[in-house]
């Protein structure tokens, strides 16, 4: 069966002064509509990249990438992008920064009051209506990746893309994070893609894990479900021995391909 996000041999070759490089090869992977897929993969196995041609902000070398049945060709309000650096704009309060990509997708086609309530629901959905007013500088930094979460979700994405945004916080906050996204893609639905480095979050958010080959060159390795049941506990996942046993599949493939199994 189609997938809502398809990739058929796609690949990503960039030219350097050294000449072609190839990125990443052979990727086929579908996505069903509304699961949660994490890309994972030591560095320079190309995840970001991959990434980047889901969101068009690379075109694919060769290959085929279908959104929605639609072909991928650059940039869309189909696919919202959270990075690890949540970009917003310091002179803009976390409400008007989420209000200008609002008005870029709607402004056409809605009156002021309905890009506003947009915006609303988009901050009532991370948590974060008290601190609509609030100025960059004078919220956390988990605060500022919630207002990027929100700013993605506002333009009501088919796909909601991202590239380890939780990867410059401290642990804690990282981990509240992780569960208020799994929160926040049940209440909306959204189709899901994350690059991550950490294999508990992987397991912890995911419904499928793409494990991805050393680079240059990269490929997928293999493709793990994650079946454990939803809502999902991290206090409970601690004591389940299946969420012991998918966390080491996950390490096991990694530590192979990095060559550093006993």
């Amino acid at each position: 069966m189609q997938g809502f996000v398809q990739l058929e041999n796609v690949q990503k070759t960039f030219r350097t002064k050294q000449g072609e490089f190839v990125a990443l090869r052979d990727i086929n992977l579908s996505v069903a509509q509304g699961e949660f897929v994490s890309l994972i993969g030591h560095s320079g196995c190309g995840k970001s990249t991959l990434l980047n041609l889901v969101a068009g902000l690379f075109d694919a070398s060769d290959g085929v990438m279908l959104c929605a049945g639609r072909e991928i060709a650059g940039p869309g309000p189909d696919r919202g992008v959270v990075f690890q650096n949540h970009s917003l704009l310091p002179w803009m309060s976390c409400q008007a920064n989420v209000y200008l990509a609002v008005e870029r997708v709607f402004g056409g086609n809605e009156s002021k009051l309905q890009l506003q309530q947009r915006v609303d629901a988009a901050l009532s959905l991370v948590g974060l209506t008290h601190a609509a007013r609030k100025m960059p500088h004078e919220i956390s930094g988990g605060m500022k990746q919630r207002v990027g979460i929100a700013r993605a979700l506002a333009i009501a994405p088919k796909v909601l893309l991202l590239d380890e945004p939780f990867g410059a916080l401290d642990a804690l906050t990282r981990a509240h994070l992780q569960d208020e996204l799994m929160r926040i893609v049940a209440a909306s639905g959204t189709t899901s893609i994350m690059v991550t480095h950490d294999v508990d979050e992987a397991v912890l958010l995911s419904d499928r894990i793409v494990m991805m080959t050393n680079g240059p060159a990269a490929t997928i390795g293999q493709i793990l479900p994650i079946d454990l049941p939803r809502p999902r506990n991290r206090l409970e996942l601690v004591a389940d021995p299946h969420f012991a046993q998918l966390r080491a599949e996950v390490l096991t493939f990694l530590y192979q391909r990095a060559g550093l199994a006993a």
